[in-house]
């Protein structure tokens, strides 16, 4: 409190210095020097609680650009309240301060080249292609929130709390979401005093159920006065500057930390760029603040998805200007607003690290096609721009959402988070697919060059098998997966699967050498001849799958 008290109390001074009239005290006399005597007792007593409830209701920071809307109104009393000299000197400082208040108003007209210029990202064409062996981390946070509300039975005292923000995270090479209990309301906070914990719940197993984690915290979002943790954060570093909320990070022994991303300003009190974290133990109420290159490694949302998309519209917006922006709209591409949190999704690359996703589409109204997607490390806020296959026109993120709204249509069923992955060489949408109450049903991908091309199951490895399947109906390839080395083999069949997918038939067989496969009858026509006991000769790829993808299928005894 201390911070803020000096600050206040020297406003305090700078207001008395420009409003009261100096020279009136020598040419009026001694009824005059009471009258002065009167208006500072009146100044002091106003200002100094006005400034202090203000900073301190606000928390924005306690740097001195933060006060130009009030130089303005004060060098305006004080020029209004001189006289003679003093008044030109007063008016003076007014004419500066009408200046700097338009410099401050109008910096996001001439910043934008060095926004875009902030925002810059590398550029590729493609991202590596999924790795069949992983599971995404597919579930989507409106699903697991409702199954978190679900399970708040195992909270205590239940009627003093409510479930707070949700956050994706990988926690001894696991992804979970994680929640905080938060109080319900400021009279239930002079009661609870502290939350009781956290829930936690697989990001990639739909089936798992939500574990609650004792662990009390003091220090919340949404607790009061001091005790508040973005008035705690701001208590300790007044003057630092911060985008985006605090957000709950979790470390390897399940111990809870709040973060916030503080950064500087790109000019004028305009823009942002991220440049660390501030880290609060909420039990302690310890602070320390982390350089970007020095953050603890279990963070993994050291950048904040509002800076991350803050910086996507930089980008995507004034590749020319401001102007340009709002007129010509040359190159522009609009980023998403498809995102799970503000706007991006958080995924994971096959390293375990955090990115935030986003696509970019065309200003034009009624146009889905998109015009490149981005990828942002969460930790170091280094973004990639990638365009895609500059031969085929992919389709954006809304448009995936409209197939699945029309596919659904009767049920009423919606996608959430669609994400865009590699699939064996084809860019393609995975999208939850949830019913009207938020449970979540299924997952459809659809390829983004050729929204023909789709596939439905209630995981997303098994809409993946039936996703291969589609793209060999479809003439596509499987070749550009990440494991997808050609081989050959032959041996005997010991076991023969066969299943209608209209107008085909999938067979899966098993070989002597303990090899599953699987092909189409799009493909290999004759495979629907296939019994146990028959010798085949091979040729799949070694996508590192249970059921490997058949390329060519040749039978003994039959051409």
């Amino acid at each position: 409190m201390g911070n803020i008290l000096l600050f206040s109390l020297i406003i305090t001074l700078v207001t008395l210095l420009v409003t009261l009239p100096i020279t009136k005290i020598k040419s009026d006399g001694k009824k005059k020097k009471t009258n002065q005597t009167t208006q500072a007792v009146l100044t002091i007593i106003l200002i100094f609680p006005v400034t202090l409830v203000f900073y301190y209701i606000t928390n924005i920071d306690r740097n001195l650009s933060s006060l130009w809307p009030f130089f303005i109104i004060i060098t305006f009393i004080g020029a209004a309240l001189s006289s003679r000299f003093e008044r030109k000197i007063k008016s003076g400082l007014f004419g500066v301060s009408i200046l700097v208040g338009i410099y401050f108003l109008t910096a996001f007209v001439f910043n934008a080249d060095e926004k875009f210029e902030q925002a810059q990202m590398e550029e590729k064409i493609e991202i590596a292609a999924f790795d069949e062996t992983e599971t995404p981390a597919s579930v989507p946070p409106q699903y697991a929130r409702n199954k978190m509300k679900k399970s708040f039975g195992q909270v205590p005292n239940t009627s003093y709390y409510q479930l707070g923000n949700l956050q994706i995270q990988k926690v001894n090479g696991e992804y979970v979401y994680i929640a905080p209990v938060e109080f319900s309301g400021l009279f239930k906070w002079m009661k609870g005093k502290e939350t009781p914990g956290y829930f936690t719940l697989s990001a990639t197993d739909s089936s798992a159920n939500p574990k609650f984690i004792k662990e009390t915290m003091t220090y919340t979002p949404s607790s009061y006065f001091n005790k508040n943790m973005e008035r705690h954060i701001r208590l300790n570093y007044p003057t630092l500057i911060f985008y985006g909320e605090v957000q709950l990070e979790i470390n390897e022994e399940g111990k809870p930390y709040y973060i916030r991303t503080y950064g500087d300003f790109i000019s004028a009190r305009n823009g942002f760029t991220p440049k660390g974290i501030v880290i609060v133990d909420p039990t302690t109420g310890e602070a320390n603040k982390y350089p970007l290159a020095e953050i603890p490694e279990f963070v993994d949302g050291a950048v904040s998805p509002e800076a991350v998309s803050l910086h996507n519209s930089y980008y995507g917006n004034y590749i020319h200007g401001f102007w340009n922006s709002l007129f010509g709209k040359a190159d522009i591409k609009l980023p998403s607003d498809e995102g799970t949190e503000a706007n991006v999704s958080p995924i994971f690359d096959e390293n375990g690290k955090m990115y935030y996703f986003t696509d970019f589409t065309s200003p034009k109204e009624g146009v889905d096609s998109m015009l490149g997607y981005s990828l942002t490390n969460a930790q170091t806020g280094e973004a990639t721009f990638y365009t895609g296959n500059l031969e085929n026109s992919y389709m954006d993120s809304q448009g995936a959402l409209e197939i699945i709204e029309k596919k659904f249509i009767e049920k009423k069923w919606n996608g959430e988070m669609p994400i865009l992955y590699n699939f064996y060489g084809e860019a393609s949408w995975l999208v939850p697919v949830l019913d009207s109450n938020g449970f979540l049903q299924n997952y459809f991908i659809v390829s983004a060059a050729n929204p023909e091309i789709s596939a439905y199951a209630q995981t997303p490895n098994a809409a993946l098998k039936k996703f291969k399947t589609s793209l060999q109906k479809g003439g596509s390839s499987v070749d550009g997966s990440s494991n997808a080395e050609e081989s050959q083999v032959n041996g005997t069949i010991t076991r023969v699967y066969k299943e209608t997918s209209e107008p085909y038939t999938i067979v899966s067989f098993l070989l002597n050498n303990g090899l599953n496969f699987i092909v189409s009858s799009e493909t290999n026509p004759l495979a629907i001849y296939l019994k146990e006991g028959d010798r085949v000769d091979v040729s799949y790829f070694e996508t590192g799958e249970l059921f490997l993808p058949v390329n060519t299928l040749e039978i003994e005894g039959l051409q």
